[in-house]
């Protein structure tokens, strides 16, 4: 016999409640507006197109990031903190929802010619980055909440891979509908794309911000009827604040007597940092790097994303078998190797020292797509990036939740946002003046693989989240 979560009377949690489910779909449909609107699809025709320039369009992206990091690091610790006094966070959740869907569904308007300007859509991609980060903040305090004991592992990496799979699922889609119909004589491809919708005016771009808010509106319904919230406090939200901020010194008062947290929100400060920016100028270096148009993009999207998928189930089986900690170590470490190789391609080179010549190779392939050697190996180097990268975030989230005092969860999950946003600001700032001072989108990654190393190696002075026994 099982009670309503799932878990035998006086056992182990035997599955996952619906409490849970509902917590993963909600994580899932969140993080589709990462893949497609900061990463694959309008970021890069943000830069390629609007801004016309991928050297300045990934200058101006590092702008924007450094905007809403720096906003997020002001205000997202105080939020966790008073939440944790408050108690619900459904209701903070439907006004995220509410500010980030009209904001989407505006993207739409961000035509080449005659729609929003430049500067309005990098407002409207500042809001949204602050609103995306504050609803991680509440959604991640749920999360030992939303399931059983020990099931925090589980949980967390099957919102990652329930994340890439839906994103997956919506650039198919998109592929499918919009792209390749008129570019290709395939079986299954409509002839031309679907509901009439013209692509001269990069239509499949701007349509990937009105399906982000549609996935996000879906994945919520269930999230809102079923995942447990936190019980009122009877404090009000003004009460809830004044006691957010006392518990917020507190909590960075009383970090000298959680050394290891401290250290590792620290450490997370530096890679995570790394990450973010890596994911944020991925799509952007890959289209101004090899040349990718619309067509490309989405494939690399899906591709990625289907990998992704792979770190979401990596995560929990490191985590168990090395610990969370010694998981984080080795998803970074592998992850930057991969990204040095990934700094040394080009169209016309490979991996630093060979040169390519494609006139002279002839296509490896016949298809719409990736014809060139160069081109395949920057994607599989991709997909493995992928899944490091993944892998990280869920590895991450668990090993705090393994480290921090459990009544003050939400409050560290507030410091969990400040570390991964405090210097975003720094870390775009830095690829901004590297890629204007040199003029060079490899240039201006050279930060990201400086933040990871250093991000990496300061985790090998924490200690706790080992392997359980």
């Amino acid at each position: 016999m099982s009670d309503v979560t799932g878990a035998p009377a006086g056992g182990k949690p035997a599955g996952l409640s619906k409490s849970a489910l509902s917590w993963i779909l909600h994580q899932g449909a969140r993080d589709p507006y990462v893949i497609l609107i900061t990463i694959y699809i309008f970021a890069p025709y943000f830069s390629r197109v609007l801004i016309g320039d991928p050297v300045k369009g990934q200058a101006a992206m590092a702008d924007i990031a450094t905007a809403y990091g720096l906003i997020t690091a002001a205000t997202a610790p105080l939020l966790g903190a008073s939440i944790e006094r408050y108690g619900p966070r459904k209701p903070f959740l439907l006004g995220v929802l509410a500010l980030m869907v009209p904001l989407l569904l505006a993207l739409w308007f961000a035509t080449p010619a005659g729609g929003l300007s430049v500067g309005v859509v990098g407002v409207i991609l500042i809001a949204l980055g602050v609103a995306y980060n504050w609803g991680d903040v509440l959604n991640n305090s749920l999360l030992a909440r939303a399931c059983e004991p020990g099931q925090e592992p589980l949980v967390s990496g099957l919102g990652y891979a329930l994340a890439n799979f839906l994103s997956v699922v919506v650039l198919i889609f998109m592929l499918w509908g919009f792209v390749l119909p008129g570019a290709v004589l395939w079986p299954g491809i409509p002839a031309a794309p679907l509901f009439g919708m013209p692509t001269d005016a990069h239509e499949p771009s701007r349509l990937s911000a009105p399906l982000a808010a549609l996935v996000m509106v879906l994945g919520a319904i269930p999230f809102f009827l079923w995942t447990r919230d936190a019980p009122r406090t009877g404090l009000t939200m003004i009460a809830s604040l004044r006691h957010g901020a006392r518990l917020l010194v507190d909590t960075f008062r009383n970090l000298k007597g959680h050394k290891d947290v401290a250290t590792f929100l620290g450490a997370r400060m530096l890679y995570c940092d790394g990450m973010t920016a890596l994911l944020v100028f991925g799509g952007l270096f890959a289209a101004g790097l090899m040349g990718w148009g619309e067509l490309e993009m989405l494939a690399y999207g899906i591709s990625l994303s289907i990998f992704g998928v792979l770190g979401g189930f990596l995560a929990p089986w490191l985590d168990k078998t090395l610990g969370p900690r010694r998981a984080v170590q080795l998803e970074i470490f592998g992850c930057l190797i991969v990204l040095i190789g990934t700094l040394g391609m080009g169209r016309d080179k490979i991996l630093y020292f060979w040169s390519y010549d494609a006139a002279a190779h002839g296509p490896v392939w016949n298809g719409p797509l990736f014809r060139t050697l160069p081109e395949l190996i920057y994607l599989g180097l991709g997909l493995l990036i992928a899944v490091f990268v993944t892998a990280q975030y869920a590895s991450s989230r668990t090993l705090l939740v393994r480290l921090a005092p459990p009544d003050r969860i939400a409050a560290f999950f507030g410091l969990f946002a400040l570390s991964g946003t405090a210097t975003v600001w720094l870390g775009s700032l830095l690829v901004a003046l590297a890629t204007r001072i040199f003029q060079s989108q490899v240039a201006g990654f050279l930060p990201i693989v400086g933040l990871l190393l250093v991000g990496t190696l300061g985790l090998f002075f924490v200690k706790g989240g080992g392997r359980e026994a």
